[in-house]
């Protein structure tokens, strides 16, 4: 976890690691951030993937919040619910370009999430057309 379990000490000038507590507290931000991400990508509010993981809306909000820590168990009903794998939560952890990626996986996850709301099956293929023609510019 090198890209956030570092500190810098101004005194020695040098790159120090991280407090465990900020390592676990970065850990479970990054964990919430993953779960509000991919249940928004699957068009769940947080009402449908609390009952769907058996807790209430308080908690599950907790858990992308990264307030509460999601336990090993309870992550892995959440992967189950939002159709991936455990290690999906933490793809991506020790990136150091996190905020970058994480901006363009918004956007992306915001497409896909509008274009499955569009019910014109005509309008999809347009949109999808129209991808295709700003890939090859």
């Amino acid at each position: 976890m090198t890209a956030l379990a570092t500190e810098y000490d101004h005194e020695s000038n040098e790159s120090v690691a991280a407090p465990a507590k900020t390592r676990a507290r970065e850990v479970d931000l990054y964990v919430g951030q993953r779960i509000r991400e991919r249940r928004t990508m699957m068009g769940l509010t947080q009402q449908q993937m609390a009952d769907l993981i058996g807790v209430t809306y308080q908690q599950a909000h907790k858990y992308e919040r990264g307030i509460n820590r999601v336990s090993a168990g309870r992550l892995y009903d959440i992967g189950q619910a939002l159709g991936v794998q455990t290690g999906y939560f933490y793809d991506g952890l020790d990136s150091g370009n996190k905020s970058e990626v994480s901006q363009h996986q918004r956007m992306c996850l915001e497409l896909a999430r509008n274009f499955g709301q569009i019910n014109n099956e005509r309008h999809q293929r347009a949109l999808s057309s129209l991808a295709r023609a700003l890939v090859e510019e």
